[in-house]
């Protein structure tokens, strides 16, 4: 399982911004257990982990991976509510995503309840902080198993 995780703008700054929203965990510990979780995985889970503040890098690295990634773990950030880009690249893509939020944005500005991403997603996971990106991990490697069970299940 090829999973790809990407780090929308200013997660490179967790653990310093407005940590009573996003914590204290910066997102170096986030991507370690990140790490720990797919290596402790009973299914062999390779993970790319990559973190851009650019929406075009974020579209590059999507399509830069077509070929690679069995799914997309995506904490679009800012981006959620404004890119139309960022969503076209994942749906190109063609598997399955999972959209994460550290914060609760239905709990939060108004502007933030609208995201791009959901439509196109299999799933939404927010307002657990750091937890939210374990609990994406484990639901992508659930339905990655899944699939590759039917796929065998599929008489030739």
């Amino acid at each position: 399982m090829n999973i790809l995780v990407l780090h929308g703008p200013n997660l490179h700054l967790l653990g310093k911004r407005q940590p009573e929203i996003y914590g204290h965990e910066t997102l170096a510990d986030i991507n370690t257990t990140l790490d720990q979780h797919a290596a402790a995985s009973e299914h062999p889970v390779v993970l790319k982990i990559l973190q851009s503040n650019h929406e075009g890098e974020l579209v590059s690295i999507i399509g830069d991976h077509i070929d690679w990634a069995d799914g997309i773990l995506i904490n679009p950030a800012a981006y959620t509510h404004t890119s139309v880009a960022i969503r076209d690249a994942l749906a190109t893509v063609a598997v399955p995503v999972i959209e994460i939020h550290l914060s609760n944005i239905y709990a939060r500005e108004e502007f933030r309840h609208h995201s791009y991403i959901s439509a196109i997603a299999v799933g939404v996971i927010g307002g657990f902080g750091s937890h939210s990106y374990k609990l994406a991990l484990e639901a992508m490697i659930h339905i990655l198993r899944q699939t590759a069970e039917n796929y065998s299940e599929t008489p030739n």
